[in-house]
């Protein structure tokens, strides 16, 4: 399947493509976008609210992060974590997940992590109003979730975008405190009305 991308060249899509939206295609990892993730995590800014800032090894990625993301498509039925590729550009932007919630398998996670230079141009709030419309619409979620560190207000505000409401503060197992939002079903249809 060819597509026209960028300056009108044509562009071979060679992996496959879960959805897409206006500026995004979130499309399947393959083991090529090791270099990808090496390069996501290795923003202190990016994991400022994830770990302290601390860069991801690439041994952890190639040995840890992919085998799990690859182990998604498997298992799951059109749930996991996605590459988002800027439609324009071709170029890798970060990921977004929309899996089972660890905690909680009744409910739907929602999740993205962008490159600090595709920040404030309202791609993570794209990307997460698509799949929480695939979410509801097309695989039937009862909840979907989505958790931040509370100082992450930029997070937040995606997550208030897309519909998703404050629940709570809470310390998780690992003792990390978190916020959690949540949208059902009934609401997420009640405001479509």
């Amino acid at each position: 399947m060819k597509t026209k991308q960028g300056k009108g060249h044509e562009v071979e899509k060679r992996m496959k493509v879960y959805l897409e939206t206006p500026r995004l295609i979130l499309r399947e990892f393959t083991g090529l976008d090791i270099d990808n993730l090496v390069d996501l995590d290795s923003d202190p800014q990016v994991t400022l609210y994830i770990n302290g800032g601390k860069p991801t090894s690439r041994n952890y990625i190639e040995e840890k992060v992919m085998p799990r993301i690859l182990q998604y498509y498997a298992d799951l039925d059109r749930q996991g974590i996605w590459a988002a590729i800027d439609k324009l550009s071709g170029a890798f932007i970060g990921w977004f997940h929309l899996r089972p919630n660890h905690a909680d398998k009744s409910e739907t996670e929602l999740g993205y992590r962008l490159k600090q230079k595709y920040w404030g141009r309202g791609l993570a709030t794209e990307g997460s109003m698509a799949l929480v419309k695939k979410g509801f619409e097309e695989l039937d979620s009862e909840v979907i979730m989505a958790a931040a560190d509370p100082a992450n207000g930029a997070s937040r505000r995606v997550m208030e975008k897309v519909g998703l409401v404050f629940e709570k503060e809470m310390m998780e197992p690992d003792g990390f405190v978190i916020v959690r939002y949540r949208l059902d079903r009934a609401d997420y249809f009640k405001e479509r009305r």
